[in-house]
């Protein structure tokens, strides 16, 4: 499990947070210039609940229907905005300013 300090040192991370499997914020920490409050961070985290908990039931529908595999189980998702992307993988978010994305660097900090 990455550490959230960790998490904070990639290039551009505005918050990093850990939530339970209902959504709730376990533990945050964000950047200086960030507009990301725990009360943020809580209905983003139930984003991540739901999302993973919908995109779950599509892959394994997909999986169940066409007979192809390698859909299920799903480890984690993103979800670019206009102006930061949020990847969460597990129980694990990081939120990151989209003009210093590296999404191959942040999936490995979050694997870490």
């Amino acid at each position: 499990m990455a550490s959230l300090d960790n998490l904070m040192a990639v290039d551009g991370a505005l918050a990093a947070f850990r939530f339970t499997g209902k959504g709730q914020i376990e533990e945050s920490r964000t950047s200086d210039n960030s507009e990301f409050t725990d009360t943020i961070l809580d209905l983003v985290s139930h984003v991540c609940v739901a999302n993973m908990a919908i995109a779950s039931m599509q892959s394994r529908g997909w999986e169940n229907m066409t007979g192809m595999g390698g859909f299920y189980p799903l480890k984690g998702f993103t979800m670019v905005g206009l102006d930061w992307t949020l990847i969460c993988n597990d129980e694990t978010g990081l939120v990151v300013a989209n003009d210093r994305v590296d999404y191959d660097r942040i999936h490995a900090a979050l694997d870490a």
